[in-house]
């Protein structure tokens, strides 16, 4: 079993912003990764999506991304595969972490690939990666086609036939205009509000460090406008930020209210009408974090780690970087993370410090005379 002094689990933004600080830190550590690739977890995104960020916002500390203006998802992954190799972070791909545990002398992270044995581990992957749907999607007829957008690529996926996209959010406005370049396309869901100016034009390059700095350094859990804004973003998602309701109107979608259950196969609005010609169903209603390799005491009532801006309140030594909403609205954006790490690697060093107190004051010979 190999022993090495921190474990960061997961090599997207989150991770290889931890690992540069950690290496700024001379700390003895290692990221493991599950994909063959770094940047794969956005190259298993769909094809169209473009980041909302500018370069400046978009990029990791230590390197910029070499994009003009907002890089789309090929980008930004060839970006942080780049980025890895530049500050030559050790970096393991091809490794899956199944099992985190703990026992007397550290963490064991198991993998498919070996052990590790860890004083600390830094988890920055999971966060989006079991997707959600209504349990009465089951109830749909066979024949239509069914997709989450984790797993929509493009429109080569549908079958002929009118799509429905369930949820109106960024990922569902997004899939709707690129489905419907082929398909007739529904859009299905409450409205989420949207950013009033265009995030691509001269005033919105203007507006955007404005928003920027409120998302991350006054919208946080810290003030009381942040705790509101968090708890309105989670029960009713971010407001729509570069589409907008005149793209979708131009762009030829029908807008529909709530899809709230299934008639005779067929998906039913909250007004009442059955859907009679829907072949696909695109379901945009959100992820969950997958930490269920995870065996320690650390999950809440909610099923979601127990932590204090990322540091585990029951496991000293365990950390979370990347979570939604971690501490700041900006927390799961690059901006966000960069923060976030530089957080909590002083936490980690200090825990790293009084470890190796503890350990030498363990060796000390004790003279019994």
């Amino acid at each position: 079993m190999d022993r090495v002094g921190t474990v960061v689990v997961g090599a997207g933004q989150a991770g290889l912003a931890m690992a540069y600080y950690l290496r700024r830190r001379g700390e003895d550590f290692v990221v493991l990764d599950g994909n063959d690739r770094v940047g794969d977890c956005w190259r298993e995104r769909y094809d169209s999506l473009r980041l909302f960020s500018l370069p400046r916002y978009a990029s990791l500390p230590g390197l910029r991304i070499g994009t003009k203006d907002c890089p789309n998802r090929d980008e930004m992954a060839d970006y942080l595969e780049q980025y890895a190799v530049h500050h030559e972070l050790p970096v393991r791909t091809g490794v899956r972490v199944t099992r985190l545990s703990q026992d007397a002398d550290g963490f064991v992270v198991e993998t498919n690939a070996g052990d590790w044995r860890a004083d600390q581990v830094v988890v920055a992957a999971g966060m989006h990666s079991t997707p959600w749907w209504p349990s009465f999607a089951d109830e749909l007829d066979p024949s239509i086609r069914q997709l989450h957008s984790l797993e929509y690529r493009n429109p080569e996926q549908l079958a002929d036939g009118t799509v429905l996209i369930v949820g109106a959010a960024n990922s569902g406005t997004d899939v709707a205009l690129d489905a419907v370049k082929t398909h007739r396309t529904l859009l299905a869901g409450r409205h989420p509000g949207q950013v009033p100016v265009d995030i691509d034009s001269t005033v919105g390059h203007v507006f955007t460090p404005v928003v920027m700095f409120l998302f991350k350094y006054v919208l946080t859990r810290r003030t009381p406008m942040g705790r509101k804004a968090i708890a309105n973003a989670l029960k009713n998602g971010l407001p729509l930020t570069r589409n907008k309701l005149d793209h979708l109107d131009a762009a030829g979608i029908e807008r529909l209210s709530r899809i709230e259950g299934v008639r005779d196969g067929k998906p039913v609005t909250a007004d009442g009408d059955v859907l009679d010609d829907v072949m696909n169903v695109v379901w945009c209603t959100g992820s969950d974090p997958d930490h269920s390799w995870i065996d320690l005491p650390i999950f809440g009532d909610d099923g979601r780690p127990r932590h204090e801006r990322g540091v585990a309140s029951d496991v000293p030594g365990l950390y979370f970087l990347g979570l939604d909403f971690q501490y700041a609205i900006a927390s799961a954006s690059i901006q966000g993370v960069d923060r976030d790490a530089r957080f909590l690697v002083k936490h980690l060093t200090q825990h790293a410090a009084h470890l190796d107190r503890r350990s030498a004051d363990r060796t000390i010979p004790v003279d019994r005379r």
